[in-house]
């Protein structure tokens, strides 16, 4: 099976460089190209792509966004990101959204092409160095009772903020969803830290995965 490929990057100049690598596979086709999320959404819809390469820094919309807005509408494409971004946050919000992969653009040719079959085939690949975070991650869930019972407590509009947060919606964004003030939105998340003794957005999406709150 040929894989139809879509590279979204807001730099043409990349975009030039990974269709040079990955013309000369055989089994992939690049069939599109996008320089923002809005571009992203259409060339999907045109082209039909198995597989989607997902920068995260889009000038209208963040690749997180571009990626759930896809994922909604077009379910059976795949995603991977490719990205300059190695923190936690972009990692695991990425897959929250329904990424297939993440591999940073500092990776060689070949793990990107791994990945990119990975992705097609149904599987998910993840960059050694940030795959450990789901270990580590899955190491710190085993907690004690008196601790995990620490997580609860959270009002309804906490909770609807929450879902927001760890889906990387930004504070004036829930505040129209909501129809609140910004100010609301940082206090509610103020006390969503505090009674969850989080300290980052990050361990915040870590949180709402493991709850169920939103899928990884």
């Amino acid at each position: 099976m040929t894989i139809r490929l879509l590279l979204v990057d807001d730099h043409a100049v990349v975009r030039s460089g990974l269709k040079m690598l990955l013309s000369g596979q055989k089994e992939m086709e690049i069939v599109g190209e996008a320089g923002s999320a809005h571009e992203a959404l259409l060339e999907t819809a045109r082209v039909q792509p198995n597989v989607i390469l997902m920068d995260i820094g889009l000038p209208d919309k963040t690749g997180i966004e571009a990626t759930r807005e896809i994922k909604a509408k077009f379910p059976d494409v795949k995603i991977v990101a490719l990205t300059i971004h190695e923190d936690e946050e972009y990692f695991f919000q990425m897959l929250a959204a329904g990424a297939s992969g993440y591999v940073p653009k500092r990776a060689a040719p070949d793990e990107l092409i791994t990945a990119i079959n990975a992705a097609a085939e149904g599987e998910v690949y993840l960059y050694p160095s940030l795959a450990k975070l789901l270990v580590r991650d899955y190491l710190s869930a085993e907690r004690p009772a008196e601790e995990k019972a620490n997580l609860d407590g959270l009002t309804d509009r906490e909770h609807e903020v929450l879902t927001h947060l760890a889906e990387g919606v930004s504070n004036d964004e829930i505040a129209a969803a909501l129809v609140i003030s910004p100010k609301t939105v940082e206090r509610h998340r103020e006390n969503i830290m505090r009674k969850l003794n989080l300290h980052s957005r990050s361990e915040l999406v870590r949180y709402a995965i493991r709850k169920g709150i939103i899928k990884a």
